[in-house]
C-alpha cells in the first residue's frame, strides 16, 4: 500500500512538472506568427506530446485512487 501511495505522490509531482512545461511551451508558441515554420511545428509536436503525457498521468491517478480506496 505504501508503494502505491509513494507512486501516486510521484505521479502528482510529475503532473505538476508537465503542466508547467505545457504553460512554457504555450508561451513560446505565442511568439510565432508563421505557423508553418519548423520551430513552431516542433513546439506544436512537443505540446501535443506533453498534453498526452498529462492525460496519461490523470489516468494513472484515477486508477491509483480507485486501487488505494478499494484496499483501505
Amino acid at each position: 500500500m505504501d508503494d502505491l501511495k509513494t507512486f501516486e505522490e510521484y505521479v502528482r509531482l510529475h503532473l505538476l512538472s508537465l503542466e508547467q512545461d505545457s504553460e512554457e511551451i504555450q508561451k513560446q508558441m505565442g511568439f510565432y506568427d508563421d505557423y508553418d515554420c519548423d520551430e513552431y511545428k516542433d513546439l506544436e509536436i512537443e505540446d501535443i506530446s506533453t498534453n498526452g503525457q498529462i492525460l496519461a498521468c490523470y489516468h494513472f491517478l484515477s486508477v491509483l485512487e480507485a486501487t488505494i480506496d478499494y484496499d483501505e
